[in-house]
């Protein structure tokens, strides 16, 4: 699915131009010949006999450091889909060879390129919430009964949980905005489907600059509290006028996406509180993260997100796990 919105981005971006898809799906060949460039089934040979400037890596999540490794060796930059890889030790494979060879790694956290996220990223970094003290995330949706079924039905067993299918996504933002997270509390409970694997869990998370936040994630929730139902930059979802993400410091609150900046006009709650909302231009972040790469592959950018940011991210999110599993602390270096 995600190779598809690529190859439209692809195809709609001025600064680049298809070169050819590498897939061995027999519906891949025939789309292939149906936009008039070349297929192959195997990335070392597409890669050899095409010679493009950059490659999009949007295969199964247990393919990405082999294939990422194949383009290093083919000295050829890459937009490779999050997350790098399964566990850290591959990612950080990767990601060292990719260095040693100076091929360019661009992890496909495409929220990184939303206008929302940076705007949100800029209000926070101006210092005009003060010193940050609270942040409070929310990512409850109802993900229908058949996504579990047929062809999902991996979804119900270890590995398809809500934690590594969808949490990785708001780490990766509360981490863009707020600064690193030095150590993780959490629990998980399966008891809304019963499957094997979670569909909720609950977060403390400490960040590196000193505040403490909470998260709470449920792909079985009946609610509009996601970034999906709240943003609008996917049309697929109904948009709502609520937030996900709630920022609090000393000098003012930031509710994102909605950009409302809450402030007392003097000192303390007995005073009047009033907010300020800021309006940024609405455009497709998976757009501008095609853009960036162009830049990327020309050398006049370095990525937004790298493979040692990426692998961050991972590692956090895994650290997730392991604190449910522990029921402890989970410290990251």
């Amino acid at each position: 699915m995600i190779g598809q919105a690529h190859i439209k981005r692809i195809r709609e971006e001025p600064q680049a131009e298809l070169a050819g898809i590498i897939d061995p799906s027999p519906k891949a060949k025939e789309q292939a010949e149906a936009l008039g460039v070349p297929s192959f089934a195997d990335l070392e040979e597409g890669l050899r006999s095409v010679k493009p400037d950059g490659v999009v890596i949007a295969t199964p999540n247990q393919l990405h450091v082999p294939n990422g490794l194949t383009a290093v060796e083919a000295g050829v930059p890459m937009l490779l889909e999050k997350p790098v890889s399964g566990d850290v030790k591959s990612a950080l494979q990767l990601v060292e060879a990719a260095e040693k060879a100076g091929v360019a790694i661009l992890v496909g956290h495409h929220r990184r390129h939303s206008l929302l996220i940076q705007r949100a990223r800029e209000i926070v970094e101006s210092g005009r919430l003060g010193k940050l003290t609270a942040v409070s995330g929310l990512c409850l949706f109802l993900k229908p009964a058949d996504y579990f079924n047929g062809s999902g039905s991996w979804r119900r067993e270890p590995g398809g949980g809500v934690v590594l299918i969808n949490l990785i996504h708001v780490i990766d933002d509360l981490r863009n905005i707020c600064g690193d997270i030095v150590a993780i509390q959490a629990a998980e409970s399966s008891a809304a489907r019963d499957f094997p694997v979670e569909d909720t869990a609950a977060m403390i998370l400490h960040f590196a600059n000193g505040a403490l936040g909470t998260l709470n994630i449920s792909d079985a929730a009946n609610a509009p509290w996601s970034w999906e139902l709240t943003a609008g930059e996917n049309k697929v979802y109904p948009q709502t006028d609520q937030f996900c993400y709630l920022f609090a410091g000393t000098g003012g609150s930031l509710t994102v996406p909605r950009l409302d900046v809450w402030r007392h006009s003097g000192d303390g709650w007995w005073t009047p509180i009033e907010a300020e909302r800021r309006i940024v231009p609405e455009q497709d972040p998976l757009t501008l993260q095609m853009r960036h790469f162009c830049q990327v592959v020309r050398g006049e950018a370095k990525p937004i997100l790298d493979g040692r940011g990426g692998t961050r991210t991972l590692e956090t999110t895994l650290a997730v796990k392991k604190a449910a599993e522990t029921g402890g602390m989970v410290r990251l270096s």
